[in-house]
Parts: structure tokens; C-alpha cells; sequence
């Protein structure tokens, strides 16, 4: 049971159009997890985003723990392909939660001119989309899943 459970959530097509949304949604995410992570392009690191999330956010742990394993460990996995759809679901989740919590406060727009308190949410809602056509659809094209699950 538990392999036919794995397999639906890993089945897809070689869709080409499946292949650029997963990269270029990996390639767009994976910076933010850097920053959360390592300490790159002027983030935190680990230590200092969870202590952000948890002290001054008041987000629990484990939710803090897997909202930044989310934008780290999930764009890795979509890049490759693998289990696809959890990673999109996770990535998409993290972008209601931010969205919700953090930008509908600033509006509609992204900061483009500093004129603004914060940046608004359109980004939250294309990277939404993203993951949930890739949630839909899974990897496509020249992923792990489709060579891993596709006669299955």
C-alpha cells in the first residue's frame, strides 16, 4: 500500500511546460532558503531566522523548522524532480503563509521604488501558481519521478 501511495504522489507525464515551471520555481525559492539557512544574499542563517520566526514571529518550532526546510530542502528536490508535488505543496503552503501573515498588509504590489512599508503579494501569488500546477501535474519531463515511477 505504502508503494502505491508513494507512486501516485511521484507519477507524471514528460511535460516540458511541468520541467521549466519546477525549475524556474526552484531557482526563484532557493535563494530565500539560502538565506534562511546559510546566512546568504544578506539572510540570517539558520540560528537567526528560527529565532526570528519563534521569538519574534511567535511561530512554533516545528513549524518554523519546516517553513525553512521548505524554501531550502524543497527547491533541491523540485530542481531534480524528485517526489515533486510534496515539494510544490510545501513551497505553496509557505507562500499562503506569507502572503496571509506578512504581505496582504502591504497590498498588491512589490515594493518596485521603496516607497512602500513592505512588499505586497503578487510574488506570493505567481510562486502560489507555480506549485499548484506542478501539485496538479507533478514533475514532468526529465525528472526523477518520471523515470523512476513511470511504468508504475
Amino acid at each position: 500500500m505504502f508503494t502505491s501511495v508513494l507512486a501516485a504522489l511521484a507519477r507524471t507525464s514528460s511535460d516540458v511546460p511541468l520541467l521549466i515551471l519546477r525549475l524556474l520555481l526552484a531557482v526563484v525559492i532557493w535563494p530565500h532558503g539560502a538565506q534562511k539557512v546559510l546566512g546568504w544574499f544578506g539572510g540570517y542563517g539558520f540560528h537567526g531566522t528560527m529565532k526570528f520566526f519563534t521569538e519574534t514571529r511567535g511561530i512554533p518550532a516545528p513549524l518554523a523548522f519546516l517553513a525553512i526546510l521548505a524554501e531550502f530542502a524543497a527547491p533541491i528536490a523540485l530542481a531534480a524532480g524528485l517526489f515533486g508535488r510534496i515539494a510544490a505543496f510545501g513551497i505553496g503552503t509557505v507562500m499562503v503563509v506569507a502572503a496571509l501573515t506578512t504581505h496582504v498588509s502591504n497590498g498588491f504590489f512589490m515594493n518596485w521604488f521603496g516607497n512602500q512599508k513592505g512588499e505586497g503579494f503578487e510574488f506570493h501569488i505567481l510562486a502560489f501558481a507555480m506549485a499548484l500546477a506542478i501539485v496538479i501535474g507533478g514533475s514532468g519531463a526529465w525528472s526523477v519521478d518520471y523515470h523512476l515511477f513511470r511504468h508504475i
